[in-house]
């Protein structure tokens, strides 16, 4: 039996996590992302002896086919439990990401990849973005943004579309701060249901440098209605609101920037993967579910099954590099 080939348009949680089932079925895959790495919303910016996880804070765990997957990165020494975070909290190690770049060792993934069209060719499918293509497939797998995966499927399937459509992501503007002294009497975290939703010191998390960092993410509402301030003006006014939560002075950072999140937190998903048997067409992500890493990976998971079942199972032999 020919062993069949799928394009993956995605390599954050739910790409890599549909690459890895399909492979291990024996399956060929090959991941196209824009990005220069890894990872996506689960960033880590690091300068010198200063860190920050800028994206999703942490994850936690309650399917026990996760608990496998975890168990095997732990293993690796790829994720740590957060001890000192909110209860049940997992992290990468010794960046957010770092998991996810364990996976992309071993495949085929083309970073700096703009997928622009998928067009259907002879029963099969052309990947192309500026200036390149690449096919054919014999499907494609739409992992990015639900924002995104509606322009890309809209002019195969109408009915995925509006779904990826009907979803709606949140912003989120996101303070990274350090700072000469630590913040005295201040918690690790700190929740908020005004401007400032989560407030983290980074290195309250196993792995990351010693110095005073911190992560300020404003809240979806305030987030929105700021949603194009520029960026030092929106810096400034959460150091401010950074203060009031803490109920004290901030010393005056050594480092200040506002990164800004349009599609952040997801909701309305139908609460499981796309797939179109007859186009071999599928999108999958955390907005198909819900706005967690578990659940973008256990969305890639699925929707790798859904198709082996419309494909068939290769002759290859079930691969074990998945336990990397």
């Amino acid at each position: 039996m020919t062993v069949m080939r799928v394009a993956i348009i995605g390599a954050g949680v739910a790409g890599l996590a549909c690459a890895e089932r399909l492979d291990s079925l024996g399956a060929t895959t090959q991941l196209f992302d824009k990005g220069k790495r890894p990872g996506g919303r689960l960033s880590t910016l690091v300068l010198d002896d200063f860190a920050w996880d800028f994206g999703a804070q942490y994850f936690t765990v309650r399917d026990p086919r996760f608990a496998d997957r975890i168990s095997r990165w732990e293993a690796a020494g790829h994720v740590a439990r957060w001890t000192d975070g909110p209860d049940g909290a997992w992290i990468g190690a010794p960046t957010m990401a770092s998991f996810l770049a364990a996976s992309c060792a071993d495949r085929d993934v083309r970073f700096g990849a703009l997928v622009q069209a998928v067009d259907p060719v002879d029963g099969q499918w052309q990947v192309s973005g500026p200036g390149w293509e690449e096919g054919p497939f014999d499907a494609v797998v739409i992992a990015v943004p639900a924002e995104q995966a509606a322009t890309l499927i809209g002019l195969h399937d109408l009915n995925m579309a509006r779904e990826a459509a009907m979803v709606r992501s949140a912003p989120c503007w996101t303070l990274m701060a350090a700072f000469p002294e630590p913040l005295t009497g201040a918690p690790d975290v700190l929740r908020s249901a005004g401007a400032i939703s989560w407030a983290a010191r980074n290195e309250s998390k196993p792995g990351r440098p010693s110095a005073e960092c911190w992560v300020i993410q404003a809240g979806g509402e305030w987030s929105a209605r700021n949603l194009e301030r520029d960026q030092e003006g929106v810096a400034q006014d959460l150091l401010v609101h950074l203060a009031e939560l803490i109920g004290a002075p901030v010393p005056e950072p050594t480092f200040l920037k506002a990164h800004r999140w349009r599609f952040a937190m997801p909701q309305g998903g139908n609460g499981a993967p796309l797939w179109n048997a007859d186009l071999k067409l599928g999108a999958c992500g955390d907005w198909c579910m819900a706005a967690r890493i578990e659940d973008a990976w256990l969305s890639g998971h699925e929707l790798a099954d859904r198709v082996v079942e419309t494909l068939g199972a290769s002759a290859a032999p079930v691969k074990t590099a998945e336990a990397a």
